[in-house]
């Protein structure tokens, strides 16, 4: 059986990881490795980590150089032959996800998937506030803006051996930097799965004030100059603008399970 490893990054996270670790406990899918890499939290982060984690396999806490940082850490612990990153505020929507993406797996030519995320309230998770409809990957869409949400994206290790890892110069954007290099520049193929897989709480580093959004937006401009993607500002921002009242308007209407609230 193919081995799945999970890569979970945290900080002071004794308010949400829980959720994280126990809706990778309750997947039904046989062979998974969890490792969580810490960054030295000062809270109750690690202790939960420890008697919560029925799949944890590795528990590394030291201060790193933030969450971009912490994941190269994680992928040089990975053992997987697929990999996928689970951040402890963000948990996995059914039981079910694991197997669905190493159905995909089953199929030797692919190289990764990706599927559908929905942002909640981060004190009520039952309340959806956007849904991010992915769609199919084409370098079209890319050079449009768009980009598959990262907590959904799986990759086999090998594609990390062919890529790299993420670029810390990349302080807010280092995953748009990398599913930008690897499905635009090294063109990996990724199948679509329409399906919602994460349920995300919403806020974190790149989405509590204008001031941190519009750092990211800055850093998202210039990867998308170092692969080439030319972009008007006003494109870029009314495509951005366009794209977040969609999944605002979206997440009114879509249905998604969440598998805390049947725990």
């Amino acid at each position: 059986m193919t081995r799945l490893t999970l890569l979970t990054a945290c900080y002071n996270s004794a308010a949400t990881v829980a959720d994280t670790i126990r809706s990778v406990n309750l997947q039904d899918y046989p062979d998974i490795e969890h490792i969580i890499i810490d960054g030295a939290s000062r809270d109750d982060t690690v202790d939960i980590c420890r008697a919560e984690g029925r799949r944890i396999e590795s528990i590394v806490s030291e201060p790193d150089k933030g969450i971009y940082d912490a994941y190269n850490k994680g992928l040089t612990h990975a053992t997987g032959e697929v990999v996928g990153f689970i951040n402890s505020d963000d948990y996995y929507a059914s039981a079910s996800v694991a197997s669905r993406v190493m159905e995909v797996f089953e199929d030797p030519a692919v190289d990764a998937c990706h599927a559908d995320l929905v942002y909640v309230n981060p004190e009520r998770t039952d309340q959806i506030e956007r849904h991010w409809h992915s769609k199919p990957i084409t370098k079209s869409a890319l050079r449009s803006g768009f980009i598959p949400a990262h907590p959904t994206v799986f990759l086999r290790r090998s594609v990390y051996d062919r890529v790299g890892n993420f670029d810390l110069s990349y302080r807010l954007a280092a995953d748009y930097e990398f599913l930008l290099r690897t499905f635009y520049t090294h063109e990996v193929t990724s199948v679509y799965v329409p399906e919602i897989w994460v349920r995300m709480r919403s806020g974190g580093a790149t989405g509590g004030n204008m001031s941190s959004i519009l750092k990211q937006n800055r850093e998202i401009r210039a990867a998308q100059s170092k692969h080439g993607i030319s972009c008007s500002p006003i494109r870029f921002y009314g495509l951005k603008t366009a794209d977040r009242l969609m999944q605002r308007a979206r997440g009114r209407f879509v249905k998604a399970p969440d598998l805390m609230a049947t725990r």
